[in-house]
Formats: C-alpha cells, structure tokens, sequence
C-alpha cells in the first residue's frame, strides 16, 4: 500500500472551501477557547473512527493485509477517541461552557487500506495540535489532561505508521503546529457544523499542494504549489520535531515551486510558503500551508558511551 494514496487526498480536500464557524477575535478566557478546540479535533477523529469501523468489518481489514489483532486494536482507538470526547464534554459543561457538537465530514477513504494510511496522518495532526496549544494553556489541571491525551494519540500514531509499514518513531521529538496551521488541514474534512456551536477564533491559511509523491527523503527535491500566485519575495520553511529551517526555492515555473527538502526534516513534517527565512510562522509571514511531508528518516545513530 502506498502512503501517498491518502496524502494526496489529504492534500486535495484541503483545497476545499470549509464550513466550519471561524472567527478573529481576541479570547478573554483562553483555556477555554483551547478546550473547544481540542473538543472539535476530538468530534472529528471520533466521526472518523466509527465511519471505517461502521463500513468495514474484520474481514474487510484481514483481506486487506491488516491482522485481526490490528483490527481488535482499532476498535480501542475508536474507544478512546470517543472517552475524549465525553472528557472534554464534561469538562466544558463542568466550566459552564456548552460544548461544540459534532458537525457534518467527509473523509477521503474508499476502503481499509486508505483509511488506514489517512488515520496514521489525522493522529499525526493531533500530536501537533496538543503539543501546539500546550504552551498557552494556563491551568495547570487542563495542561495535565492535555498532556494526558496527547500521550494516547502518539500512541494511535505510533499503531498506524507501524501498520503502513513506516518508522513509528521517526523523529526524536514531536512537531508542534498552531491554531490555524493545525485548522488549515483540519478545515478540509468539515462539511458543515451546528449554527449553535462557539465560534473557534481560528482561520485557515490558503492551500498549499504538494504535487511530487510520498514518502520522500532528505535532500529530495518536491514540487510545491499554492492555491494563490505569490508575488514578492517566498521560501518554504519546514517544521519537523522543534526544528524550523527555511529555503529558498530551486526554481518557480507556472506558480509551482521546486524546493530541496533540508536535513533535519524526519517523518510527518510540515511546510508553509513564507514571506522571508527568518523561520517566523506568525500570522503576518505565512504565504500558505501547511502541505502535509512523510519524510523517511536516516539510519539510526547511538553512542554506547553516552549513559
């Protein structure tokens, strides 16, 4: 099976204009905003999981090269997915908050196989979105059940990269995304969602494509093309782990930019077209993106002295 199949129909729903309630606005209480938040990512795995589970059986999944322990393991995620969902329903409530609802998606999986790679990308998404937002939380008890969640999507991640046949572990740190970047992606999949849910002050970035396949390697060349013709000066700065580096196209022809893909990139990894490179992802310096990467990591290297 190939990764590329769900990337690229990642990629292209994201195109897609959302329906999803945004608005710009300063938040007086920011923990809660971020609770919604985390609420509305969770709605969506939870649809996510239950749609494959409700389509598609054991036998579906074992004749498309997945075991039954796999398939037995799916059905924890999807549970999991769901005991997030209450969580944060209760936590909202709780706060005198009223929780978003579920809105209406739609998903790029036609069966197992894409469900599978697409869900190893969506879990992904979720490790980014916790690890992003962690740092304006400031409870101390909800930054504790972030981290407390965050922990069991790194461990769905793990479950399905292994099933697609790529390095679970394949950067030695997790790659944090924010607000919008994390929505940008988010976004393509949200059909439409109740007229009474809270208003998220997040907005998406315009698209950027990647046009050459998945996985890919360092030091590769790829062809990246955004929604909107850029005008001015524009790099491509990648986000993999806690490392940012930016670079300036190989070559523009016909709104498509060529770029090398830096060293440091491992595994699901992020890019956005910038105004300079000067590694800045604020707002203001973002051009497009972020297009989704699957970069094969390098040979691992340890030294036996270090203790």
């Amino acid at each position: 099976m190939r990764f590329s199949t769900a990337a690229l129909a990642l990629t292209a729903i994201v195109c897609g204009v959302s329906a999803a309630p945004t608005k710009r606005q300063d938040s007086t209480d920011i923990d809660a905003v971020i609770l919604q938040y985390a609420l509305t990512l969770e709605h969506l795995e939870n649809a996510f999981y239950k749609k494959a589970l409700g389509e598609w059986d054991e036998k579906a999944f074992t004749d498309a090269g997945f075991s039954s322990k796999f398939y037995s393991d799916l059905k924890y995620v999807a549970h999991d997915e769901e005991g997030h969902v209450v969580y944060l329903e209760a936590g909202l409530t709780a706060a005198g908050a009223m929780p978003v609802a579920a809105c209406e998606y739609g998903f790029p999986i036609t069966d197992p196989k894409s469900f599978v790679a697409l869900s190893s990308v969506i879990e992904g998404i979720g490790v980014s979105a916790y690890l992003g937002a962690a740092p304006l939380v400031t409870s101390k008890a909800y930054l504790t059940a972030a981290g407390a969640i965050l922990v069991t999507e790194a461990l769905h991640q793990s479950q399905q990269r292994a099933a697609i046949g790529e390095t679970p572990s394949s950067n030695v740190f997790g790659t944090p995304l924010g607000f919008n970047a994390v929505y940008s992606i988010a976004s393509g999949f949200i059909k439409s969602c109740p007229e009474s849910n809270m208003a998220l002050p997040v907005m998406a970035y315009p698209a950027l494509t990647l046009v050459s396949g998945l996985p890919t390697a360092q030091g590769a060349h790829i062809d990246l093309k955004p929604a909107e013709a850029s005008t001015g000066d524009v790099f491509a700065t990648f986000v993999s782990g806690i490392n940012v580096a930016a670079v300036a196209p190989q070559s523009i022809s016909g709104g498509m930019l060529m770029v090398e893909v830096p060293m440091m990139v491992e595994g699901q990894s992020y890019v956005f077209l910038t105004k300079d490179n000067s590694g800045n992802l604020t707002d203001s310096n973002i051009i497009a993106g972020p297009a989704i990467l699957e970069i094969t990591p390098g040979s691992p290297s340890f030294d036996l002295t270090i203790t």
